[in-house]
């Protein structure tokens, strides 16, 4: 019997914005969630985009900003992101802490046959490691083999990216609360698996820039990170 086509949601680095969490989240409709890492940091509303994945039922792993904001290491951040980190282990509730304490910094999983490995960083550093095709051209075949998968998703960089070859694909969806690829709207990517092997689809969604930014400003953090939200840079 042939394997039917399924589709499965892949978003990364919400950064806090329930805004562009909420907008993708209603494009996704019934489909699963994997959340790649980066849930907290830069943005206003860190409890509610937590509460929100929680009620979404999103498979999640723990990326470098939520990683900082339990542990309190900062020495890699930037000033702004420092405040942000500041700020938001002043505001996680007990219940939004104890879910990022339980998240993983790796997943493997099979979807319709295929194995799944996902992470935020790289397989090397899943937490820090910035992984592009210019930088890891080399490295992205190896990694498919030495994990034995065929699929490998990566976010962190908030630039998305498909690279294809023999040993499978590697993909990172971009980002749902601080784009950088130029474009403002919120990213994600569609993994499709059937019969034929797999394929991703980025989609780019229109979401309240206005209120993410001015909620960011209202509670003290950087204005540059709310003017960040519109160019999408």
């Amino acid at each position: 019997m042939a394997t039917v086509t399924k589709s499965y949601a892949f978003i990364s680095d919400i950064h806090s914005n329930l805004e562009a969490l909420e907008a993708v989240l209603d494009d996704i409709g019934g489909t699963e969630v994997y959340c790649l890492g980066d849930i907290v940091g830069y943005g206003a509303s860190p409890n509610e985009v937590i509460a929100l994945l929680r009620e979404k039922g999103a498979t999640c792993i723990i990326g470098n900003h939520d990683f900082a904001v339990l542990s309190g290491r900062v020495n890699e951040f930037n000033s702004r992101a420092v405040q942000a980190v500041t700020w938001t282990i002043r505001t996680l509730t007990e219940e939004s802490r104890l879910f990022l304490e339980g998240l993983p910094q790796s997943r493997t999983t099979t979807l319709q046959g295929q194995k799944v490995y996902v992470t935020h960083g790289s397989p090397d550093d899943n937490l820090w490691e910035y992984v592009f095709p210019a930088t890891h051209s080399d490295l992205l075949g190896f990694y498919l083999e030495r994990l034995r998968v065929q699929v490998i998703a990566l976010g962190h960089t908030h630039v998305p990216f498909i690279w294809v070859d023999r040993p499978g694909t590697v993909f990172n969806p971009g980002s749902v609360g601080q784009p950088r690829a130029g474009d403002r709207r919120a990213s994600y990517a569609l993994l499709k698996v059937g019969a034929n092997g797999v394929a991703v689809e980025h989609r780019n969604v229109e979401y309240d820039v206005e209120t993410a930014a001015r909620k960011i400003v209202e509670v003290g953090l950087p204005d540059s990170l709310a003017r960040r939200l519109f160019t999408g840079g």
